[in-house]
C-alpha cells in the first residue's frame, strides 16, 4: 500500500475506477444488442486517429476521440442499412484500423514504447489533464447510461417495437455508437485499446449469472467493475505487472469465481432438494 503515497499512483487508481464503471455501465447495453465485439473494433479504428495525432503533432487522444466516433458512426449506419452484416463490418473494421493505425505510427517519429502506451495501456504515466479527462467523460457516459436506460432498453432488446413506441432509434443507436468510440478512447491510458472490449463484456457476462433483471444486471456489472479496475491496479503495483492486463485479468477471475461457484450452489440445491414423489395413479371409472 505504500506504493499508492505516490501521486502517480493515486492518478492510476482513480482512472482505473472511473474507467471501470463507466465501461460495463455501456457494455451492457453492447452485449443486449448482440455487439460484444465492437469495442475492438472501435479501438483498432481509435488506433488510427493516435497515429494520425502522433503524425500531425496534435493531441493523439482527441484525434482518437473524433477519427473513433467517425468510425463508430460508420458501422452503426452500415449495420442499420441492412447491406452489410455486423461481423462483416466490424471485421473491416478490426483490420483497416489497425493497419492503418501502424502504419501512421510508423510514418511518425514516435518510438514503439509510445505505441504500445495506447495498445496495452500506461496508467502509471496518466497526467493530472488526462485524469480529468478521463474524469468528465467517464462520469458523462456513466450518467448517460443510466438517464436513459430504459429508453436505450428498449431499442436494444427489441428495435421495432421502440420505433413503433415513437423512441427515437436512429439517434439512441447513434448515440450508443458515439458513447462506445468515447469509452474506448479514454480507456486507452487505463487498459489499451486491445484491452478495454473486456472491462465491456466481461462484467456484465459475470453480473449475468447471478442476477435476473436488467436493473440488477446494470448494477452489479458496474460494482464488478469498480472492483476489477481497483484490484487489478493493486495486483499491478504489487507484483510489478501491467496494470491493464492485471485489471482484466482480474476480470475474468471473478467471473471464473462465480460460474464455479454458482455451478457449485446449483448442484448443491439440487442435492438438498428431494425427489418428487410419483404422481398417484388415478382410479379407474367403472361404469354401470
Amino acid at each position: 500500500m505504500e506504493l499508492f503515497q505516490y501521486p502517480y499512483m493515486q492518478r492510476a487508481l482513480v482512472g482505473a475506477l472511473i474507467i471501470g464503471l463507466a465501461a460495463p455501465a455501456l457494455g451492457i447495453y453492447l452485449v443486449q444488442r448482440r455487439l460484444a465485439l465492437i469495442g475492438d473494433g472501435v479501438g483498432h479504428v481509435a488506433l488510427t486517429g493516435v497515429g494520425a495525432g502522433l503524425l500531425l503533432n496534435r493531441s493523439p487522444v482527441l484525434v482518437a476521440v473524433l477519427v473513433a466516433a467517425a468510425g463508430a458512426i460508420t458501422i452503426e449506419l452500415v449495420r442499420a442499412r441492412g447491406r452489410t452484416s455486423g461481423d462483416l463490418a466490424l471485421a473491416l473494421l478490426f483490420y483497416g484500423g489497425i493497419a492503418g493505425g501502424v502504419t501512421l505510427v510508423g510514418l511518425s517519429d514516435s518510438t514503439s514504447a509510445s505505441l504500445n502506451a495506447y495498445l496495452f495501456g500506461s496508467l502509471s504515466t496518466i497526467r493530472p489533464a488526462d485524469l480529468t479527462t478521463i474524469a468528465v467523460l467517464g462520469a458523462a457516459i456513466a450518467v448517460t447510461m443510466l438517464a436513459l436506460r430504459p429508453a436505450l432498453f428498449a431499442v436494444c432488446h427489441d428495435e421495432e417495437y421502440a420505433r413503433v413506441s415513437g423512441l427515437p432509434v436512429r439517434t439512441l443507436n447513434l448515440l450508443l455508437a458515439v458513447a462506445t468510440a468515447v469509452t474506448v478512447t479514454i480507456a486507452m491510458r487505463a487498459v489499451g485499446v486491445l484491452l478495454i472490449s473486456a472491462l465491456m463484456v466481461v462484467p456484465v457476462a459475470t453480473a449475468q449469472q447471478v442476477t435476473r433483471g436488467f436493473r440488477s444486471t446494470m448494477t452489479a456489472a458496474m460494482a464488478l467493475g469498480l472492483f476489477a479496475a481497483g484490484s487489478g491496479v493493486w495486483v499491478a503495483a504489487n507484483a510489478d505487472t501491467a496494470p491493464g492486463a492485471s485489471v482484466v485479468l482480474m476480470a475474468i477471475a471473478s467471473f471464473g469465481v462465480v460460474a464455479i461457484g454458482g455451478a457449485g450452489w446449483r448442484m448443491l440445491r439440487r442435492r438438498r432438494t428431494p425427489d418428487a414423489a410419483p404422481a398417484p395413479e388415478p382410479h379407474e371409472v367403472v361404469l354401470q
